[in-house]
């Protein structure tokens, strides 16, 4: 279960049930759970907490120093959950002030050479591909998509079921369930193929689709101002969906925050 050439530190806890391949390092206050597979090569250091049946795949580096100049030494860490695939050459930093983590929730992809910086949070089902970046401090929503090559600003939050779109610079929030793509990024559709396989078109017969697409339309498609098509979102049937939009766009505006990425603007004449 364990290479002969893994170097594992004898306070490391790792579950019986851990394989570990060769010239792997594991340092003295990680902990792995059950059924976990570090393959060869990877470096898991700090105080890092990874859960049950996760893969990391050859040369991942997770729970080293963040790349922070404001890191002092502070003893801070890495919590990953459970279910998640960490393929090639990933690498995750642990938080920057002592007692704060870097979390990775469940059921996540997070395809070669992501990197994710210090204090990021990302949730549940999230896909992220091959090269994206994430700045310190970054939240990805649960269920997200990111696509290849983007870069995403530190501070930025990403809403639940959104896409980004490969190559796009992310420097403000990605409203949740929207479609962004760009450089610089726009709202450019409601993100259908992923509500669609997130099974929403069935939800209430159709009717929390439906509310969005009425949503969306108010935010991105009407001469409203941000304020009052936020006020008209009232108006809408009372689902999960169109108040978690309203929540997440209302927060975003606030100090300290980003602020939303805007729509994109029509041309005359084109159909909404």
């Amino acid at each position: 279960m364990i290479h002969p050439t893994a170097v594992i530190h004898p306070q490391a806890q790792l579950h019986p049930s851990v394989r570990v391949g060769a010239y792997a390092v594991i340092g003295e206050q990680v902990s792995i759970g059950q059924d976990t597979t570090i393959e060869a090569h990877v470096v898991i250091d700090g105080a890092t907490e990874i859960g049950e049946r996760n893969h990391i795949f050859p040369g991942a580096a997770i729970g080293l120093e963040p790349q922070d100049l404001k890191y002092e030494g502070a003893m801070s860490g890495v919590s990953i959950g459970n279910d998640n695939r960490i393929r090639e050459y990933v690498t995750i930093n642990r938080a920057t002030q002592g007692g704060e983590m870097t979390r990775i929730g469940d059921n996540n992809l997070l395809m070669a050479y992501v990197h994710v910086a210090h204090n990021c949070a990302i949730g549940n089902g999230v896909v992220i591909t091959n090269a994206v970046e994430l700045a310190g401090h970054v939240c990805v929503e649960s269920n997200a998509r990111i696509g290849g090559v983007v870069g995403v600003h530190q501070f930025v939050h990403i809403g639940e079921l959104s896409m980004v779109g490969g190559m796009s610079r992310i420097d403000r929030d990605v409203p949740p369930y929207m479609l962004v793509e760009g450089n610089p990024s726009r709202v450019r559709a409601l993100n259908q193929v992923g509500l669609k396989r997130a099974g929403l078109m069935e939800v209430d017969e159709g009717q929390a689709f439906q509310a969005l697409k009425k949503a969306f339309r108010l935010l991105y498609r009407s001469d409203l101002t941000l304020d009052r098509a936020l006020d008209c979102l009232d108006l809408l049937p009372d689902t999960h969906q169109v108040q978690h939009l309203q929540r997440f766009l209302q927060a975003s505006r606030q100090p300290g925050r980003r602020g939303p990425i805007s729509g994109q603007r029509r041309h005359r004449g084109e159909s909404s």
